[in-house]
């Protein structure tokens, strides 16, 4: 079984849903922390959903700032990660754990 620590996602958002990130085949993934950061003068909204579950939905996010989450989410194979924001100045920053 080998385990692998890595950036999952590093994107800026989409201002409709996208997939961030899908696990791979025969693959659990665990999501460890998930970071948002928001580099306009405006502040923003951003939805994040695991497997089609919101996890975080229509999340505010002030101007110039970032919003940190430490976590353990486990995602089967071919599960998603999904995202958006209301502006592109959102970026998604997903790291895990891959155990296959």
């Amino acid at each position: 079984m080998a385990t692998t620590t890595k950036a999952l996602v590093r994107a800026a958002a989409a201002t409709s849903s996208a997939t961030l990130y899908t696990v791979p085949a025969s693959t659990t993934t665990v999501i460890t922390n998930i970071v948002v950061t928001n580099s306009a003068a405006t502040a923003a909204t951003f939805t994040i959903t695991l497997d089609g579950v919101d996890f975080f939905k229509t999340v505010a996010l002030a101007a110039n700032s970032t919003a940190m989450f430490d976590l353990k989410q486990v995602l089967a194979t071919t599960k998603i990660i999904a995202g958006f924001a209301s502006a592109v100045t959102v970026s998604f920053h997903i790291s895990g754990v891959e155990i296959s």
